[in-house]
């Protein structure tokens, strides 16, 4: 069952695209994406695993190839899009699943958690944001923003939706060494659908809405401590967006959680596979 395969289905009026491997009578993987890609993040994860798991991976509404509709027929929220994934997993007769929560994909996934605990089997994140930790000086730009927002202001925090921008995603951070693992097809890839007509402007109306996340931090915590799902937690050392300190906070909540730093940055799929499979398959089984 390695093939992958590539599916639409539609949820709330959305047509949502997603990538499917393994066997559905096997123990199930939601893989979460992050910011600026897509589900094509995990396609050689979903192909490595597909012998001992079934795994789903959903490109949000105006992600990848996923529909994007207009924001007056869409709300592009974290919440909104949360609501969107979980019925997509009810669409799709998904029952019970580990879920895999990566930077944007950890806010939209924690709703998840949050709001429907019975279906969480197991957590792995990577990278991914529920503490203050991990918002250090690098926010404080974008942070004094969205609370006194002003054209000047804007013009700055809008720069990171660029093709630099972009590309930063997957080498910001990295040693010089370690950047011919990037391969360019992926952030160029994104950068691509990110300039179809008002993507940009939608992803400037989500990332604002971020705020809303840190909102969140002290109910994603209270599920930790009182659900303690089993927890692997993955980090890139020189990860410039979330500090790597943060990858410690979540064994506050969840003693037993799992942490492994790795030697990269932000996208340790695509540069740090080899460490990263044997930790997930591990902790799955």
């Amino acid at each position: 069952m390695a093939q992958l395969f590539n599916r639409k289905i539609k949820v709330n009026g959305v047509e949502i695209f997603y990538r499917e491997a393994g066997d559905r009578r096997k123990p199930a993987v939601l893989l979460l994406h992050g910011f600026p890609t897509s589900s094509v993040m995990f396609k050689t994860l979903m192909t490595v695993l597909s012998d001992d798991f079934y795994l789903v991976a959903p490109d949000y509404p105006g992600f990848g190839f996923s529909g994007f509709p207009s924001k007056d027929e869409f709300e592009y929220s974290f919440r909104n899009i949360a609501a969107c994934m979980h019925a997509f997993t009810e669409a799709i007769g998904l029952e019970r699943f580990t879920i895999f929560l990566n930077d944007y994909g950890c806010p939209i996934g924690l709703r998840i958690c949050v709001e429907h605990p019975e279906k969480i089997g197991r957590l792995i994140v990577m990278n991914g944001n529920a503490y203050e930790e991990g918002a250090g000086p690098q926010w404080d730009e974008m942070l004094d923003y969205w609370k006194n927002p002003t054209p000047e202001k804007k013009a700055k925090v809008y720069a990171f939706l660029s093709e630099e921008g972009t590309k930063a995603q997957y080498a910001a951070g990295l040693p010089d060494n370690l950047l011919p693992r990037v391969a360019p097809e992926t952030w160029m890839l994104d950068w691509q659908l990110m300039q179809r007509p008002g993507n940009l402007e939608m992803q400037y109306i989500l990332n604002c809405d971020y705020l809303d996340n840190m909102l969140m931090f002290p109910i994603f915590q209270l599920y930790f401590r009182t659900f303690q799902p089993p927890a692997l937690i993955i980090w890139g050392r020189y990860d410039p967006y979330f500090n790597v300190e943060e990858a410690h906070c979540y064994r506050r909540d969840i003693p037993g959680a799992e942490v492994h730093i790795l030697d990269g940055s932000h996208m340790l799929l695509e540069t740090h596979f080899d460490e990263v499979l044997p930790l997930m398959r591990e902790f799955l089984k």
